[in-house]
């Protein structure tokens, strides 16, 4: 079982695509990190020997910023951005979309679930 950064890669997965379930690692940056390890791509994660990982752990663990590191550095990002007040931070603060979409129909990822008003009654004559 490969575990590198906390994290119990799949075995049957190739090289590549098991690195990405690392938080903070996607598919060129795990090209990237297996080159430089010198390990082919399609190499499943079953089949590295002990050497391999652990040139991937020295590598990740030098020259990126991943799991709980970096969830914690996006927070306080996110955070800061609430502390001052700008319109991003308000944004997240009314959990709305942050990036300009639409909220008319859409946005019902970052809205929740619909809340149905009610409308006015119309006057009988």
């Amino acid at each position: 079982m490969a575990r590198i950064a906390g994290i119990d890669l799949p075995r049957t997965k190739s090289g590549v695509i098991g690195l990405t379930y690392i938080y903070g690692i996607g598919r060129s940056a795990a090209s990237k990190i297996l080159a430089e390890a010198g390990i082919d791509e399609q190499k499943k994660v079953s089949e590295w020997s002990d050497d391999e990982q652990n040139a991937i752990r020295n590598i990740i663990s030098e020259k990126y910023k991943v799991e709980g590191d970096l969830r914690s550095e996006v927070q306080m990002n996110i955070k800061r951005l609430m502390d001052v007040g700008c319109y991003r931070g308000i944004r997240h603060r009314s959990g709305l979309p942050v990036r300009g979409q639409s909220t008319k129909n859409n946005a019902r990822t970052r809205k929740g679930r619909k809340k149905t008003v009610a409308n006015k009654k119309k006057a009988t004559k």
